[in-house]
């Protein structure tokens, strides 16, 4: 069975219950958030593995800079696991 999700169709495989009423990926709700979908070793080479079907919440989040707009959420993400939020720099041809 596959769960239909702005954005991608998500297996449901991938997905836990939250509520009756919604799911998440599997794995993101835990003290220690880690999608089950994500493959590698954030900092290093990490990727989505079902990027082309990833849920709303993953298609709508950008890093930071890469439109030429901050992005909250994706500096928070990337400084607790370690790394510097990017910059403009980052981005520039």
């Amino acid at each position: 069975m596959e769960t239909d999700l702005a954005g991608g169709i998500v297996p449901s495989a991938l997905t836990e219950n939250l509520d009756p009423h919604r799911v998440n990926m599997h794995g993101t709700n835990a003290y220690e958030p880690r999608c089950r979908s994500l493959v590698g070793e954030v900092g290093v080479a990490a990727h989505c593995g079902i990027y082309e079907v990833r849920p709303s919440p993953c298609h709508d989040l950008q890093p930071a800079w890469e439109n030429g707009e901050p992005s909250p959420q994706c500096d928070k993400a990337r400084i607790k696991h370690g790394m510097q939020p990017l910059t403009p720099a980052d981005f520039a041809l």
